[in-house]
């Protein structure tokens, strides 16, 4: 009893040894945790009873004689306060200190006290438990600090074991840290309820077991699985499984975080009836650009619209235009779409020729002018283009299929073999492909059809084609076959451009004339 009393006094000094009632003051910080404040023991039973007993610099003893007390139980309140001080003291020090040992000082252990006062009563073994369960799925230092600072509740919430069980058992830790980081500061603990029924659920749709990890990493866990409930997840699937199924959501994962009713349907309504109700011609929209749904429906129609309106496109031609190039719902309709088409109705083009030209160069629409089509259209000036033109709008679509470096150097190579500007510019008018093709595979072209095939560079004028046709597998391989029955003057344009299954079946010349003579020779012989 005298150690306890001791103990007791001096962790809460006192002028006189009859103030064992009176209000204790803060203690002194120590160099491991920083001191509770007074908000912090409000919640304790012993503090009630300091607080009603408090009477500072008087005896205590009339209060407790006029509630009735006999001296012996007077003793015993006393002894009793004295020991639950003394044990919630050590308690909320032990508590201090293991928020001091996870990162958070006195202060925001106090703030996190006032969110969560459950915490007084929990086990710190349990506390500790609940660290480790977050440190194995990655998620620890400062990271972790903040996050129980930002939500307590963290630490007490029943369904966060079994949360992280299934993260660390059955998914072997392989969401990665910064997703659970954002759906543990945006999730309240109830709404992790069913987490793991809603992964089965994709892995029994057809998610495959290696691509489900990569589907949780991309998605808004939040939105994505736990506000949604296992059967409006099935519903979601269900109507994707008519343009694509399972197959859209592991391209895309981020479909699972919309809205069927509201944003999925009327997205895809939208691109259905675009395409005239074909829902397979939809099915393979989708297939070639899942994030084409990712757009709100006035977006693309905005884009329609202007192709509608400004090209003159009908929406079958809008709608295959989509199949090719689906992303042009991402360029935008003033600074790319409507200039470009501008200039192309400048150039001469009517609406079925600007349909071609989109099918067949569909990135003019979507590259950067000042990083890339500026300086294309420099070239092609320079070496003789005439502005507004439709040779010149042809050169650009073909050279939109390649980099400005490659074109630069191509025309320079045809400048190195002795071709004028205007040389270039016959040529690509004539076969507006050269200006994208490699400018290595276009050297070893020119080299052996000058070596090799002894023909002069001016031929290429003629033929320009020429230099589209591969060099293994079509122009040696050819000229080689038929260079002894022919001759070295054969025309290169007969040679590369008749159909392989002609050209495997056209006898050569000496062949026929010895048919002919051994048919003759037979007759004779009969008579």
């Amino acid at each position: 009893m005298v150690a306890v009393y001791a103990l007791f006094t001096h962790a809460f000094p006192s002028s006189s040894s009859d103030s064992l009632f009176s209000f204790p003051p803060s203690p002194q910080p120590t160099a491991y945790f920083a001191p509770p404040s007074l908000s912090t023991f409000r919640n304790h039973e012993w503090f009630s009873l300091l607080k009603f007993t408090r009477t500072p610099r008087a005896d205590p003893k009339p209060l407790l004689t006029q509630v009735g007390l006999r001296p012996n139980q007077r003793i015993l309140i006393q002894c009793r306060c004295i020991n639950s001080a003394t044990n919630a003291l050590a308690e909320m020090g032990m508590l201090f200190s293991f928020f001091q040992e996870i990162g958070i000082d006195g202060e925001e252990a106090q703030v996190v006290l006032d969110k969560n006062p459950a915490l007084t009563s929990t086990s710190l073994d349990l506390l500790r438990t609940r660290i480790l369960s977050f440190r194995s799925v990655g998620v620890d230092g400062l990271e972790l600090s903040r996050l129980i600072t930002k939500c307590p509740s963290l630490l007490t919430a029943d369904e966060i074991d079994a949360f992280l069980h299934f993260v660390r058992h059955d998914f072997e830790g392989k969401i990665e840290p910064p997703q659970l980081k954002r759906l543990f500061g945006t999730t309240e603990a109830r709404f992790l309820v069913g987490f793991d029924q809603k992964v089965r659920l994709l892995l029994h749709r057809g998610v495959p077991r290696e691509k489900i990890f990569d589907v949780l990493n991309k998605l808004n866990l939040y939105k994505a699985l736990c506000l949604k409930s296992v059967e409006e997840i099935e519903r979601t699937i269900a109507f994707l499984s008519r343009f694509g199924g399972i197959d859209l959501i592991v391209r895309r994962p981020t479909l699972l975080n919309y809205d069927l009713d509201t944003q999925l349907v009327p997205r895809v309504g939208f691109l259905t009836e675009l395409s005239g109700g074909d829902e397979d011609a939809t099915g393979t929209l989708l297939g070639k650009l899942p994030a084409i749904l990712s757009y709100t429906v006035d977006h693309t129609k905005g884009h329609v619209e202007l192709l509608r309106s400004l090209a003159g496109l009908t929406d079958e031609q809008i709608f295959k235009f989509l199949l090719v190039f689906p992303n042009v719902v991402s360029a935008s309709r003033e600074r790319k779409l409507r200039p470009r088409i501008h200039f192309l109705k400048q150039c001469g083009y009517s609406s079925n020729d600007i349909y071609k030209f989109l099918i067949k160069a569909p990135l003019f629409l979507g590259l950067s002018f000042e990083d890339n089509l500026a300086y294309k259209l420099a070239f092609l000036v320079k070496i003789g283009y005439k502005y507004r033109t439709k040779d010149m709008a042809a050169a650009m679509g073909s050279a939109t299929r390649t980099s400005c470096d490659n074109l630069q150097k191509v025309i320079g190579l045809f400048l190195s073999y002795g071709l004028s500007c205007g040389d270039i510019v016959i040529m690509s008018t004539k076969h507006p492909q050269i200006l994208q093709y490699s400018h290595s595979a276009i050297e070893k072209k020119m080299e052996y059809l000058i070596n090799e095939i002894g023909r002069e560079v001016g031929e290429l004028l003629n033929f320009p084609a020429f230099l589209g046709y591969k060099l293994d597998d079509r122009i040696k391989a050819r000229y080689e076959l038929r260079k002894k029955v022919l001759g070295e003057g054969m025309s290169l344009n007969k040679l590369l451009t008749v159909s392989s299954e002609r050209f495997s079946t056209k006898k050569p010349a000496y062949v026929v004339e010895n048919e002919n003579l051994n048919e003759e020779m037979e007759v004779l012989s009969d008579k």
